[in-house]
């Protein structure tokens, strides 16, 4: 299996509909003319994908007053999804993407190392795109800790 291709800053976006954690759909479309954060994650619950989100949940308030919308995206089912932003209060929408057609159409599935051992899966991702739909930064392979830190300083935040 070979990895999606990846998107570079330039690009556009391409267009999804998903279904939330509560079993609405959501579109990117929804966000015209604001600037989103898309953030993949391999899966709900599990410690590093809980920090990330908690660290989103967290720097959402000055996302939100910088501009930005934030949105994550994982192969979890919407039961799941929801069980995770009850548990973890995330306080923004978390996509189900369980045919991984949207992490495949951003690069975000592929070959990765999994503890010395290559594996394919969710590369851990995070797009950002602006008022048009344009990736202003295209971030593959990031880490969960530290992330959002580094993320807001990327978009002048700090």
């Amino acid at each position: 299996m070979t990895d999606s291709a990846r998107l570079a800053v330039g690009d556009t976006a391409p267009q999804f509909t998903l279904t939330d954690q509560d079993g609405a759909s959501v579109s990117l479309a929804d966000f015209a003319g604001s600037k989103v954060v898309v953030y993949f994650y391999p899966a709900a619950m599990t410690p590093g994908c809980t920090t990330q989100a908690c660290d989103f949940r967290d720097n959402l308030g000055s996302l939100k007053s910088a501009g930005y919308q934030v949105l994550g995206l994982s192969k979890d089912a919407p039961a799941k999804l929801k069980k995770f932003q009850e548990h973890d209060a995330v306080n923004f929408p978390l996509l189900s993407d369980t045919d991984l057609a949207v992490h495949r159409a951003y690069g975000a599935y592929g070959e990765k190392n999994l503890y010395g051992k290559i594996v394919t899966g969710v590369l851990r991702s995070t797009l950002v795109l602006d008022e048009a739909g344009i990736i202003t930064h295209a971030l593959y392979n990031v880490k969960a800790t530290g992330h959002v830190a580094s993320l807001r300083k990327k978009l002048g935040i700090d």
